[in-house]
This record gives C-alpha cells, sequence and structure tokens, in this order.
C-alpha cells in the first residue's frame, strides 16, 4: 500500500466474506448467466444493485399491508469477496485514496491445548493410539499401555527392570497388568483390559493378551536399531514443537512390531558370547543374523536418507560375511549445505564424493562390513556396468533419492529381476516410505508419481505481473542469471568455436529459443565491439552491467507501464487489478535507492568478470571509486514503438514477429569473423561459493525486481534456498522414517513376504500435523491389467511370459514367433506389432503387420500404357497417384512419360527393397532382426560401442507385443504381458 495507506502495511486485521441479503420474493438465481454477470461488477457496483432490489422488495412488503410481519430475506456469500472490519479507531476515510491491489496474508490463529500429566496419561488413556490403525481400531495398544505402568511399577518393587528372556519377571510383570487392570475397572475413563470396537471402550471386560504382556517383558531390555532411529527421530521432532510452530503428539503413539518374534527357540536366541549384534539376536536369532551378513544390499543414493541407511546398514552387521556385500553409488559430490543434515560429512569432507566418504565413514564404525562406494549412475546408459549378473546377486534394492525418473528406472529393474525394493522419500516433516515385494504388491511404476511442481508459475506472472517474493527469485534466476550468465556465454562458445555447427543446432530449436539465443550472443559481441578491439576490462563491464540495470530495472518498466496506460485508454478497463501491481522504475539518481543500485553493479561485473576472465575489484570502496569515475549517466526515456505483451498465456511476448527479427540477426551472424573472437566462460550456478558472486547477484536481482513491484525483499539465505532448490529434509524427518524401513528390512531378512503382504508396513506421515497425521497402512497388492481376454482376464506388473529359444517347439524365427503368439499362446488374436518393450526408439519393431501387407502389393509395368498398383502403395507413396495417371493420359510417343516412368520405377525399387529387407526379418532369427531393427547408425560409434557391450552379454529380449481381435464388427484391442525372449 502507497501514500496515505502505507501505514496499513504489515497490519493484522479481521477479514470477512462479504454476503448480501436477497428478498426471497425476488426468486433470485445464484446458478444463472445473470447473476454470475453480476458479480463481476466491482463490490461496490454489486452492493448497490443489491441494496436497491432489496429497498424494491422491502417497500413491496410493506405496503401490501405485511409491515406487522417478518420480511423474509436469504443470506447469500460471495466467496470472492472480502471485506475488512475495521476497529473503532480506524477511519474509513482513509480509504478514499484506495484504487485497486495489495495483498492479505492469511494468519492462522494460535491455538492453545493442555495436556495431562505422565501418571494420568497412564490412567487415563481408555484407548491408546497405535501406529498401525487397525490394531488401534482393535484396541491392542491396552496391552502396551498398561505393560508401561506395570514396568515402573515393577522396578519400584525390585530396584531393577525386567531381565532378558527371564521367565519369573515376565510371570510377575503378567500378574501386574491383571492387578492394574482390575483396580481400573470401575474408574472412568481409565486403561484397562476391555473390548474395544472401531476405536471405542464398550465397557465390557476381556482376557489380556499373556503371551504379549510376557514378550514386553522378556524382551524389554532390548533394542533394536530400526527402533531407536524412529523414537529419536519423532521425540527430537517434539521437543523442537516447544517453539510452537507445530502441533504436538497428542500424548501416546505406541508401535509394536511382533512379526519381528519369529522364533523364541532359546537355543538360537541366546547370546554364547559378548557381540555388538548381542539385541538383535535376542530378538531375531541367531539364524537372523547370519542371513543379515550375507545380504547382497544396492543402496542407490547417499544423501539425507542414503546416510542414515548406510548407518542402519553398518549397526546391523549388513555385509559383514564372506558372501555379503553392500554397494552404494551416488554420482554426487559433497557441498557444505548438506554438512546439516547429511551427518556422515564433515567439513573436511566437502567436495569429495558422497558414496566414498559415507562408506569410509560407516566402515570406520564396523570394518567387518564388506562396502564397496561406487561414483556411477543408475540408468539405461550404464548397464554395461550394473548388468545381469550384478542385478541377479542382489537381494534386495534400496532406494536413498530424490527423482521420480531414477525411482521408476530402479524399480523397473526389481520387477525385471523380481527383487524387493525398499523405498522412502521425505519434504521437510513430511514422509512417506513403500515396500514392494516381487508378486504380493503394487509396485512404483503402477502410481502416477512424476517430477511435475504442484504449483506451477505462469510465464507471464513471471515476465510482467509478480506480486510474490518467490516470483522475482524465479525470474532472476531463470531469465536474468541464465541468460547473461550461463545460457548465453555458452550459446557464444558453441558459435566461437563451430559457427556451422552452432546454425546446426539453432534449427531445432523453435523461434522464442533461437532470438533468445541470437540476441545474447549479438550482446556479447557488442561488447568486443565497445572494446575496440582490444581486451575486455573492468571498466567497460561496469558499463555492461550499468545498462542491463537500467533495461531490466527502468527501461522495461516503464514501457510496461506505457502499454498498460494506452490499453487502459482504449478499452476504458482498469488494468491494473487483483495481482497485477503496477511497477516503479528505479532511477540512477535517487540517493535512497544508490547502496541496492551500487551492489548490483559490484555483483553483476564481478561474474561478467567471471565470463570473460577479467579480474574484478573485490574492495568495496575501490569498486565505486572506479564507478564514480565512469560518470554513468541514466538516458532519457521515450515510448516504445512496439507496445509490450501483456497476454495472460504463457508464450513469450513478441513470438509472433520473432521469426523475422531471427533471420536479420542470423545474417549480422554470417558476416562475423569467429577466429578474431576471444573465449568466454560459462558460469555453472554454485551456490555454497560465497566468492563467485552467484548468490550475491541474484539477491540484488531478486530485490530490485521486488522494490519494483513493491514487494516483500528477500534476504541472501531465502533466496540461497530457492535458487539452489536446497530441499528442506530435516534430520529428524529421516531418521524417524528411515528407522521404519530398517524394520521392514529386518522383515525381508527373516523372509516374511511368505506371510504376505499384511505383514509388512508402508507409511505417510506429517510430524509436524500432530498424532492424526501418522498414517500407516499395509502395501496395496499388485494392480490387475485387464487383457480383455476371456482367459487370461488379466495379469500384473510383476508378470511376463518367458519363452527360452532352446526349448522343444519354441520360436526361433520372427514368423515363429508370430505364430507362436497368436495360435498357441492365445488363440484368435492378430499381432500387430512386437517391439522392445526397454528402447526409447518408439518408431522401430522386430515384426510389424503393415510391412507385412507390403509382401502383397505389387507395381507391373507395360510399355506404353499405365503401370498396375496395389492401392495400399498409394498410402506409403502418395505422390505416385499422380505418376500412374499421367502415363495413362500421355501418349506412347511423349517424351513427358520418361519423367513419370522414372517416379514409378524409383518407388518400384523401393518396394522391392522393403520387401526384401521385411522377408529377410521376419524368416530370420529373433534376435537377429532385433538387432537390425535397433543398433544404432554406425555414426555414432559411441552408441554402437555401448550397444555391442550389451549385447554381447545379454542373450534375452523383453519383448512388447500390440494385438487385437475381431469381435463381430468390432476391433478389440488386447494387452499382453512382456515376452521375456531367451535366446541362448
Amino acid at each position: 500500500m502507497r501514500g496515505e495507506l502505507e501505514s496499513w502495511n504489515g497490519r493484522q486485521v479481521t477479514v470477512k466474506r462479504v454476503a448480501i441479503a436477497s428478498p426471497n420474493a425476488a426468486k433470485l438465481d445464484t446458478s444463472g448467466v445473470a447473476f454470475k454477470e453480476a458479480l463481476k461488477l466491482p463490490t461496490s457496483s454489486v452492493l448497490a444493485n443489491f441494496e436497491r432490489q432489496y429497498e424494491f422488495y422491502k417497500e413491496q412488503h410493506e405496503s401490501s399491508g405485511n409491515s406487522d410481519k417478518k420480511f423474509p430475506v436469504r443470506s447469500i456469500t460471495m466467496f470472492n469477496r472480502l471485506a475488512l472490519v475495521l476497529n473503532e479507531d480506524d477511519k474509513p476515510s482513509a480509504f478514499g485514496t484506495y484504487q485497486a491491489g495489495g495483498l492479505l496474508n492469511q494468519l492462522r490463529p494460535p491455538i492453545q491445548t493442555s495436556y495431562q500429566s505422565f501418571a494420568d496419561t497412564l490412567e487415563r488413556t481408555p484407548v491408546p493410539q497405535m501406529l498401525r490403525g487397525e490394531e488401534w481400531e482393535l484396541g491392542h495398544g491396552i496391552e502396551n499401555h498398561l505393560a508401561t505402568q506395570a514396568v515402573l511399577d515393577f522396578y519400584d518393587t525390585n530396584q531393577h527392570w525386567p531381565r532378558l528372556h527371564n521367565d519369573d519377571d515376565a510371570k510377575k510383570m503378567v500378574e501386574l497388568c491383571e492387578t492394574i487392570s482390575e483396580k481400573r475397572q470401575s474408574m472412568d475413563g481409565a486403561c484397562w483390559s476391555q473390548k474395544i470396537s472401531w476405536g471405542f471402550p464398550s465397557g465390557e471386560s476381556r482376557d489380556l493378551d499373556k503371551k504379549r504382556l510376557e514378550r514386553f517383558s522378556r524382551l524389554f531390555a532390548t533394542e533394536l536399531t530400526g527402533f531407536c532411529a524412529f523414537l529419536g527421530g519423532a521425540a527430537a521432532q517434539e521437543v523442537l514443537k516447544k517453539s510452537g510452530k507445530f502441533t504436538p503428539i497428542n500424548q501416546w503413539i505406541h508401535h509394536d512390531e511382533e512379526a519381528l518374534v519369529v522364533d523364541e527357540c532359546p537355543s538360537n536366541t541366546a547370546n554364547l558370547q559378548q557381540s555388538r549384534y548381542a539385541h538383535q539376536i535376542s530378538i531375531m536369532g541367531q539364524d537372523f543374523q547370519r542371513r543379515a551378513a550375507q545380504q547382497n544390499v544396492f543402496l542407490v543414493g547417499c544423501g539425507a536418507l542414503g546416510c542414515e541407511y548406510l548407518k542402519g546398514l553398518a549397526l546391523m552387521g549388513i555385509g559383514t560375511g564372506e558372501s555379503g556385500k553392500v554397494w552404494v553409488t551416488d554420482m554426487d559430490r559433497i557441498e557444505v549445505s548438506n554438512l546439516s543434515r547429511q551427518f556422515l560429512f564433515r567439513q573436511t569432507d566437502v567436495g569429495h564424493p558422497k558414496s566414498v566418504r559415507g562408506a569410509l565413514a560407516v566402515q570406520k564404525w564396523n570394518p567387518a562390513m564388506n562396502i564397496e562406494a561406487l561414483e556411477r549412475k543408475v540408468g539405461d546408459d550404464t548397464e554395461d556396468f550394473f548388468d545381469d549378473a550384478f542385478w541377479g546377486k542382489l537381494d534386495l534394492c534400496w532406494n536413498a533419492l530424490d527423482n521420480v525418473q531414477a525411482r521408476r528406472y530402479t524399480d523397473s529393474k526389481c520387477l525385471l529381476y523380481s527383487k524387493p525394493l525398499l523405498e522412502s522419500g521425505t519434504l521437510g516433516t513430511k514422509c512417506n516410505h513403500e515396500v514392494i515385494l516381487p508378486y504380493r504388491t503394487s509396485t512404483y511404476n503402477d502410481g502416477n508419481e512424476n517430477d511435475d511442481q504442484e504449483n506451477q508459475i505462469a510465464m507471464c506472472t513471471l515476465r510482467s505481473f509478480p506480486y510474490l517474493p518467490l516470483h522475482c527469485i524465479e525470474f532472476a534466476k531463470q531469465s536474468y542469471f541464465s541468460d547473461y550468465f550461463e545460457f548465453g556465454p555458452d550459446q557464444y562458445e558453441t558459435f566461437r568455436n563451430d559457427a556451422a555447427s552452432f546454425f546446426e543446432q539453432l534449427e531445432s530449436m523453435d523461434a522464442g529459443e533461437q532470438y533468445r539465443s541470437l540476441t545474447m550472443i549479438s550482446s556479447f559481441l557488442e561488447m568486443q565491439k565497445q572494446s575496440g578491439g582490444s581486451k575486455l576490462d573492468l571498466a567497460l563491464l561496469i558499463r555492461v552491467a550499468f545498462d542491463r540495470l537500467i533495461e531490466d530495472y527502468r527501461t522495461s518498466i516503464l514501457n510496461l507501464c506505457h502499454s498498460a496506460d494506452v490499453m487502459e485508454k482504449s478499452s476504458g478497463k482498469k488494468f491494473w487489478t487483483g495481482t497485477k501491481r503496477r511497477p516503479r522504475p528505479v532511477d540512477w539518481n535517487d540517493a535512497e535507492n544508490k547502496a541496492a543500485l551500487m551492489e548490483y553493479l559490484y555483483s553483476s561485473s564481478g561474474l561478467y568478470a567471471s565470463v570473460w576472465q577479467v579480474e574484478c575489484i573485490r574492495d568495496r570502496s575501490a569498486f565505486e571509486e572506479l564507478v564514480h569515475s565512469l560518470n554513468l549517466q541514466q538516458p532519457e526515456w521515450s515510448p516504445p514503438s512496439e507496445a509490450v505483451s501483456l497476454n495472460d498465456d504463457e508464450e513469450e511476448a513478441g513470438s509472433n514477429d520473432e521469426a523475422s527479427k531471427v533471420e536479420n540477426l542470423k545474417g549480422d551472424l554470417y558476416k562475423i569473423d569467429t577466429s578474431t573472437l576471444p573465449p568466454a566462460c560459462p558460469q555453472e550456478f554454485e551456490k555454497d561459493d560465497d566468492l563467485n558472486f552467484h548468490i550475491d547477484f541474484l539477491t540484488c536481482a531478486t530485490n530490485l525486481r521486488a522494490w519494483n513491484y513493491d514487494i516483500r525483499s528477500s534476504p541472501r539465505h531465502t533466496v540461497k534456498v530457492t535458487a539452489g532448490r536446497i530441499i528442506p529434509a530435516l534430520a529428524t524427518t529421516t531418521a524417524m522414517v528411515c528407522g521404519l524401513v530398517d524394520i521392514e528390512f529386518c522383515k525381508l531378512v527373516l523372509q516374511l513376504q511368505s506371510k504376505g503382504r499384511d505383514v509388512f508396513l508402508n507409511s505417510n506421515i506429517n510430524l509436524a500435523a500432530g498424532s492424526g497425521n501418522f498414517t500407516t497402512f499395509c502395501p496395496d497388492p499388485p494392480v490387475p491389467i485387464l487383457t480383455n481376454l476371456s482367459t487370461p482376464k488379466h495379469f500384473t506388473s510383476w508378470d511376463k511370459i518367458t519363452i527360452t529359444i532352446s526349448d522343444d517347439g519354441a520360436p526361433k524365427t520372427v514368423q515363429q514367433l508370430v505364430q507362436y503368439i497368436d495360435t498357441t499362446l492365445f488363440p484368435g488374436v492378430v499381432v500387430d506389432r512386437i517391439f522392445d518393450l526397454k528402447s526409447s526408439n518408439n518408431s522401430a519393431s522386430l515384426y510389424n503387420a503393415m510391412d507385412a501387407l507390403k509382401l502383397d502389393w505389387e507395381i507391373t509395368t507395360e510399355e506404353g500404357a499405365a503401370p498396375t498398383v496395389s492401392q495400399g502403395v498409394f498410402v506409403q507413396w502418395p505422390q505416385l497417384r499422380m505418376a500412374v495417371q499421367m502415363l495413362g493420359r500421355l501418349p506412347p510417343q511423349s517424351n513427358q512419360r520418361k519423367v513419370f516412368e522414372k517416379q514409378v520405377d524409383t518407388v518400384k525399387k523401393a518396394l522391392d527393397g522393403t520387401k526384401d529387407t521385411f522377408q529377410k526379418s521376419f524368416e530370420g532369427l529373433v534376435q537377429d532382426a532385433h538387432r537390425q531393427a535397433y543398433r544404432p547408425s554406425d555414426d555414432d560409434k559411441d552408441d554402437v560401442l555401448y550397444f555391442d557391450t550389451i549385447y554381447a552379454k545379454r542373450k534375452y529380449l523383453i519383448l512388447g507385443v500390440d494385438c487385437h481381435v475381431v469381435d463381430g464388427n468390432e476391433k478389440k484391442d488386447i494387452h499382453l504381458p512382456p515376452i521375456e525372449f531367451t535366446f541362448a
């Protein structure tokens, strides 16, 4: 707010929705067009119109002799209109100067909550919450809660806690629980052994689960890595809630994993010697520990999640046996910003590979751990390293990733090799984890996850109508920094090194991108021109930075306002309404803003110096002296010849005339002798180097744009976090969710998947939102994919059809494979296409029914007559139709016949070649047809080498089949599982 209303900035006010009183007699249709159109008017006009309506019907009501009766009205709330509720001291007249705009930020009122003491909640929690919702509803938390009280009483009586595997102590604990329960039966709201129905106490007593209580006692002295991490993360977050920022847990949440206790045989759970794994053995047995030591685990990612998982693997003794091993891979290197949440790293690790330093850290904790650190991406382009032999020896894959694409890939490999996958993710206080079991649960690829941001910002908002600090940060990063110091120098270098290659690359861009590229190169060439052929110096770069400052924060703003004013005059409608704020231009001569403008020149010229390898001045005083000596003058502004685009679409302004401008710019570049141009050094955005000017420039550029639009400025740290895409990962959330996944891993080692998916647990938890947001559930079953056949009716992502060429009757050629599918496997199915399911080349195929049809196409020629051509030929080569028609019209002696006969002959040769190629492929081996269809061109030597390397190792193909059946006159698509075709 400006002017007389400036004092309202930052004030807290009460806001209410605007409602109107409409007489019942008016019979107002709120869903009608007339009402909706009326609401498009300004609020004052809407209220005036309905006030007149109200007075009219009230007068009719009173004049008809009903003045002594109630005037019937209904209230209609306008959800898109808000009204300020002023205090008694506020003067409504102050708003007489108000025109439009302004931004309200919602403030949530504080919530006052009170909690019972520890002793009271132990006694008066009738249905204690369990992490598993179904256990909570069934009242299983009663045993845990009573046992918690009993163990405290046990200690008071015996001066020690229940001892490990001690039957006498377990018996005493059961007796204590029974005594406590009996005493509480007559107390209102107490915790005692009563039946629970759908989470509500019934008041009807039930027997205590003595086995569960005995187990509580016998294992009370133990602890597990996963439970410690889960409890530590959740409890630490509760401590932080003292600040009042987040909602606390409502007193109690119990978690119990009875499934981990699969064998209580004393000889299996006994510890004959001291061991660091004594607690695990006491709970899950010596056979568990032996299997854990022999596990082969592939951990993908070594960031916040990966560090926590490495810790858990080391403490649990995973991969410590002769045949056990842990592989961890991560391509990233450690940055300063990682140190706050990736606890395996220290300052001395900055700049080193995450996987290497993480592996070294945990190997110091557990020297027996066999661990190999890799710096390789996991994807389609590294299957020469992560090959069949690698995936085949794994017991499971463990994801610690931060992007959907990589998650989808590892999930696809687990599908192929039928391996369990542990998946998890965090975002601030939110987290989730998922257990994916072969043939028993749905997979990650069955979902609809993607990397698109939930709230994308429209380009027109960033470019011309920002109203939030985030908009200014994003535009400074995407436009200013990228164009001037990343994209621009990169395009300049491509042009300087190989102009022909640059213009070829340019053709693959759209007009807007071409214009952006050429404009930036032209601006860099202009710098060379200004230097007069000599080496660029800092003084010139300061002038360039000054020109950018004036263009971006003054001239463009004045041009925008001018175009908006012209539109307002022509349309008669106000333009600067809603979230559109009328901006103000900077003024170089304005002393009030001089410090910010000088800071912009300092950081901007410093970045230009990095681009052109010019020595910059770090001393601020010396820099300002140099700026003053340049006598920089702000140019006079004049209205632009072309109006600024004010459209609210996503397209860049001026895209319609960019094509002609592009051609002019290309013509200018064709004349440039690139051999005389100096090299440039494109900047790669680095948020953690405080001396590279990157964050300094973005902070200045952001806040100058914020000043233009009267938006709150952003501190440097906020700019760094936002522009650097620093994902808000909290150590508390990470520890808690990783603890839950560690527990699920123990279940896999115990081979509990044979008991079904109900034994396992998925979660979706928000540590900031209280008890109601601790959501857990068993994994979903596999998603059925309908075949549209009578049998089989459906299949899942885990299913595939296995064909081995060495088996009796197995198909070997493409022709035999097609016949095998449509006669042996699925009689009546018509195969349309067979293709490589893993290839990104969607146009290639081993078999295409359209190509098979070409075998029946014919072109027969007869001298002096029109050729006979199959109709399908005209579909493939439509230009042939004209030639055939002309040969039918032209006399035999016409010289023009040779031209058309040549066209026919060319197409005939092409058709014969297509037939011959298809016939060879169709009658040849499946693997040969695949190689012919999918092997890259010999020109791509690296791709050919990679393809041949994979092909030499891999003796199978994963094939997809497009097919259909004909039902009467209807063609119905059929969906089949992938085919694993083994040809070795």
